[in-house]
């Protein structure tokens, strides 16, 4: 790294220790800003760097809350407003043990390249707590949920910090908190969350967006080599929303899907997932996917390894962060892989994107392959400013042109800097100059 971006990071590192995959996200970025910076030194000199990686706002509360038993229990809550350059904070909330806010931090500031790249004048943010669902009863995740939204109420609003899901949170926990905070603020703003149901202000394609996001993103990373999903052999971790969704929007264009995981252990169905008893298992009945395999002919369970063992032609990490590391990556190559779409927020770790960018394979980071979950969170905001609701076709016709944009942005960006075909600079490179400009335009604010 060059000299002004290394004493950035180091900044970083030293004001928030401990916080690993914060500084990995961070460097992810700048490291690649370098020619950024080269090109355009006044955005350096204007204190850009050190003040994007700083977030506006850091709130932390307490969440007590009564179990079944009667019980008191007491949880974290975080948000992390960080970018309001480009719109109100926009950004999903997490609910998993795995949370502090370290990681809340790295999602947030993922947020706000993903966010600028949709060019829906949304800012970037996240939040969530160390809470988990699996496992609750109904009463119980709805007695967090309003013991949650009772703080988070204080910070958020339709013009100021919008919040959806993330993993842990979907529309039955949206729901609870949307009912709270219309208790407490005595007003209908469906604008304040996004991923409500279709009743009450949701939009048609929420659910599918990040699965169908990442892989129309693939299938235009494909097309620049002369090539489609057609006849593809695809394997998807992870068994929530964005991977059940990437698998069904895959299976319709062509491609055969062979996989999808939990934290028990991963599912191979060599014949091709069966979609709907996935929805099932997943959606229906809450389960795990060995309850997937006691129905499905053909299909087996693996408890050891990981699923990136098994041979395919498309890869698409739809779990969690640092999921495929380097060992995984050398695994995917040696066998073939040619295209790697992150569903997932920062699913690889920078051994793996190493080793994906120097086998020159078609590799999309996150922040652009999975940006339609939040595309169509604005698309929902859009909707609930003007009391509407477009049909299925509309809104996932208004998807795919985002998508497509956001590529297309991505491929000119690399070509711009000199290194056509790296979707990791063209990404950071187009979404931070978005954001800088403005921030240049606010003043020093």
């Amino acid at each position: 790294m060059t000299n002004v971006v290394e004493k950035v990071y180091e900044q970083v590192v030293e004001r928030n220790r401990g916080e690993a995959e914060f500084h990995q996200a961070v460097r992810e970025v700048l490291e690649s800003l370098e020619p950024v910076i080269s090109k355009h030194p006044h955005y350096a000199e204007a204190g850009l760097l050190e003040r994007i990686v700083e977030p506006e706002r850091q709130i932390m509360f307490r969440v007590p809350w009564v179990d079944d038993n009667g019980q008191v229990q007491v949880n974290r809550g975080f948000r992390v407003e960080f970018n309001s350059a480009l719109g109100p904070y926009k950004g999903g909330l997490r609910f998993h043990p795995s949370v502090n806010v370290g990681i809340i931090k790295f999602l947030g500031f993922e947020q706000i390249f993903k966010n600028a790249l949709t060019n829906q004048a949304i800012g970037g943010g996240k939040g969530g707590s160390d809470f988990d669902p699996h496992g609750k009863s109904d009463l119980e995740v709805m007695r967090f949920c309003q013991s949650f939204m009772t703080e988070l109420s204080r910070h958020i609003g339709p013009s100021t910090d919008v919040p959806a899901g993330d993993i842990g949170v979907g529309g039955r926990e949206i729901g609870y908190m949307f009912g709270q905070y219309k208790r407490l603020k005595n007003s209908y703003d469906a604008g304040v969350l996004t991923g409500k149901g279709l009743a009450w202000g949701g939009s048609l394609v929420r659910t599918e967006a990040t699965g169908y996001g990442t892989v129309l993103f693939a299938q235009s990373m494909l097309a620049t080599k002369g090539q489609s999903l057609e006849g593809k052999r695809v394997t998807v971790s992870g068994a929530g929303n964005v991977a059940i969704y990437a698998i069904e929007k895959a299976q319709a264009l062509g491609a055969t899907c062979i996989t999808f995981s939990d934290s028990s252990g991963y599912v191979v169905d060599e014949a091709g997932v069966d979609l709907e008893l996935l929805k099932q298992v997943k959606e229906v009945e809450r389960g795990r996917v060995a309850d997937y395999v006691e129905r499905r002919p053909g299909a087996r369970l693996v408890t050891e390894g990981r699923v990136w063992d098994v041979p395919c032609d498309v890869a698409l990490p739809c779990a969690t962060q640092n999921e495929l590391d380097g060992n995984n990556a050398a695994t995917l190559l040696r066998q073939g892989c040619g295209v790697v779409a992150e569903g997932a927020n920062m699913p690889s770790t920078p051994e793996a994107i190493e080793a994906f960018q120097q086998a020159g394979i078609l590799y999309a980071p996150g922040k652009a392959s999975n940006a339609g979950g939040v595309a169509t969170s604005a698309l929902e905001m859009e909707q609930n400013a003007s009391r509407t609701r477009w049909d299925f076709e509309t809104a996932e016709a208004k998807l795919t042109d985002i998508m497509t944009d956001i590529h297309d942005s991505c491929v000119v960006t690399a070509e711009e800097y000199g290194r056509p075909g790296d979707y990791v600079l063209g990404a950071n490179a187009a979404g931070f100059t978005r954001v800088a400009d403005v921030m240049l335009a606010h003043g020093i604010v």
